[in-house]
């Protein structure tokens, strides 16, 4: 993972929209869809940029796919933002 990936998943509205549902707990694909008013491949799309970003883990159970955040790349986002602000 490369902090251009990361921040470049982080500059759409969309995907940080994905990330704030998914700070309250694992969700299936299905679920964050509803979520929002654009098709179900757009949200696909925005999910495989976050995994590629490692900014969200996925878990196959049966049929469905759920996602959950990856705090550790979080947390080593904002390490690396506070050591830029000097503190």
């Amino acid at each position: 993972m490369s902090l251009h990936t990361t921040l470049r998943a982080l500059a759409d509205p969309t995907r940080r929209e994905i990330l704030e549902l998914l700070k309250a707990g694992r969700l299936s694909a299905g679920e964050i869809v509803d979520h929002f008013s654009v098709t179900g491949a757009s949200i696909s799309r925005h999910l495989s940029v976050l995994k590629e970003a490692d900014l969200i883990r996925d878990t196959r159970e049966g049929k469905f796919i759920y996602y959950e955040l990856n705090a550790s790349v979080l947390e080593e986002i904002m390490l690396w933002i506070t050591t830029l602000k000097g503190e």
